[in-house]
């Protein structure tokens, strides 16, 4: 029996209750580059019987997305691609950030934007940081029209030039102007691609960010302005992942779902009140 493939990148917090919450019937091929997440990630699915398929990738290589992509079109139909690999300020430097966060989504967007099935739908984790940093309107352009292969060469973009907060907020606005371009390849193959920009959630991830001397204070402070006062949860981010994966949105195609618990809006307000 042929299954629907549900391809998961990233099987960190979010990646793993993303592929949990949709896996119900399909086969999951699950892919991170780091050997032990994965591994640890499909076998705990394996155990409560889901079909799972692992798989190593290294979302900044194009060869390795591309095989990846083979490898999911020979286990079916690919109707649900969801990618959360990414690097924070914490956990990388800048180089590293640019290449994960920015290539690295560009080339998931090209190659799987060759196999998905009609139908299909993608979403790609982005980051309410894409809102808060100040990115000039010609490195916008930049962004949204240089070949996906030639970003890193952007003037911009040298990482001598950026701290790794700042090129993480470019590589994660950088996303949604992507998967904006992206939903036109997408729909002309009857598939939908969109983003979701999570805020603090209690992910491996967001704990360093919040345990980090340079950023700990910062992300506590935006949590207590927020209108939530808490950290997001991994089940929370599937729960939005759901709803664009799902035939509820099929409208939607090309766009942002903010799932920060009200950050943004209470820093934009708090902006906005300051320059009257």
């Amino acid at each position: 029996m042929v299954r629907d493939v549900l391809v998961v990148i990233g099987a960190g917090g979010m990646g793993r209750a993303i592929a949990r919450r949709q896996a119900g019937g399909k086969h999951v091929l699950l892919a991170d580059f780091d050997e032990i997440t994965l591994r640890t990630a499909a076998d705990a699915m394996a155990d409560e019987g889901h079909t799972v398929t692992a798989a190593h990738v290294d979302v900044s290589a194009r060869e390795s997305v591309a095989e990846l992509a083979k490898t999911a079109q020979a286990l079916g139909p690919i109707t649900q691609i969801v990618h959360t690999a990414g690097l924070s300020p914490a956990q990388a430097p800048t180089a590293a950030i640019l290449r994960v966060d920015l290539l690295g989504v560009g080339l998931v967007l090209e190659e799987f934007g060759q196999v998905v099935a009609s139908g299909g739908a993608g979403v790609v984790i982005a980051s309410m940081g894409g809102y808060m940093g100040s990115v000039p309107a010609d490195l916008e352009a930049a962004l949204a029209t240089t070949p996906t292969d030639e970003l890193l060469n952007l003037p911009a973009l040298a990482p001598d030039a950026l701290e790794p907060g700042p090129a993480y907020a470019i590589a994660k606005r950088a996303n949604h102007l992507q998967v904006r371009a992206a939903s036109v390849p997408w729909g002309e193959r009857g598939a939908r691609i969109n983003t979701i920009s999570p805020g603090v959630i209690s992910t491996p991830m967001g704990r360093q960010e919040l345990s980090s001397a340079v950023t700990g204070d910062g992300m506590r402070a935006m949590i207590g302005m927020s209108a939530a006062k808490r950290t997001g949860t991994p089940d929370d981010i599937a729960a939005a992942a759901a709803f664009l994966l799902g035939p509820d949105a099929a409208f939607a195609t090309g766009t942002d779902l903010l799932v920060d618990g009200g950050v943004v809006a209470a820093f934009l307000g708090m902006a906005a009140a300051e320059t009257h």
